[in-house]
């Protein structure tokens, strides 16, 4: 586990992200993982000096299976609420059936399907919302209902979810056999460049630390 930024960590699931944000009213947990893995999200909490039980909010990036896999689980030990952006709150329910491409399909069979779980907060506009501190940010592409969350400590920290990812100061697109829509990610990449932060961290990849808006510039620019 990293702390990327104050009271910010970065735990590692495998080969992908989840992030603790501890605030004065408990955990704001930014994704959830595989399925079957919250044992290393508790382990993360421990070492923050928090429970399973301090977990207030669950923010999904997506609906794809290495984001919400633990989360049904986490919110029944918990309590916590559920946000993600209305457009992909179907599929986390269970209302609409994963659409997985071929890779998808394969990986889901080593890691088994996300256990469905009711979205308390679905987001249908950019900008504020229940929790404090944090901005949401449409960014469609790797999925239509993928959104961003800016959180406003430290120069902003940007939770990119798969908006993009990261690794060695500097950030990359997201491949494009994992994006439904190659235009709709670089047109979200540019929206982000136009934010102000100085971290960003990813689902994948290492988080980005020091001016980190420029690189998502660099990226757009290109």
């Amino acid at each position: 586990m990293l702390e990327v930024a104050d009271g910010v960590f970065e735990v590692a699931i495998l080969f992908v992200h989840a992030h603790l944000v501890v605030t004065d009213d408990g955990v704001v947990l930014v994704d959830t993982g595989l399925p079957g893995r919250s044992a290393r999200i508790e382990q993360a909490l421990r070492q923050t000096r928090k429970t399973v039980g301090d977990v207030r909010t669950i923010l999904l990036t997506h609906w794809h299976t290495d984001h919400t896999g633990s989360a049904a689980e986490l919110r029944r030990r918990s309590g916590a609420r559920i946000v993600a952006h209305a457009i992909d709150a179907a599929v986390i329910d269970g209302t609409e059936p994963l659409r997985l491409n071929r890779l998808q399909r394969m990986s889901a069979k080593w890691s088994g399907p996300p256990e469905p779980v009711t979205i308390d907060e679905p987001l249908r506009q950019d900008g504020s919302f229940s929790v404090p501190g944090f901005t949401a940010i449409h960014t469609p592409g790797h999925t239509a209902g993928h959104v961003s969350f800016l959180l406003d400590r430290g120069g902003g920290v940007l939770f990119t979810g798969d908006a993009a990812a990261g690794g060695r100061g500097r950030v990359r697109a997201t491949p494009r056999l994992l994006t439904a829509d190659v235009d709709a990610a670089r047109a979200s990449v540019a929206r982000l460049a136009e934010a102000t932060f100085d971290t960003a961290v990813f689902g994948h990849g290492r988080a980005v630390r020091g001016n980190a808006v420029d690189r998502f510039r660099e990226l757009a620019a290109r």
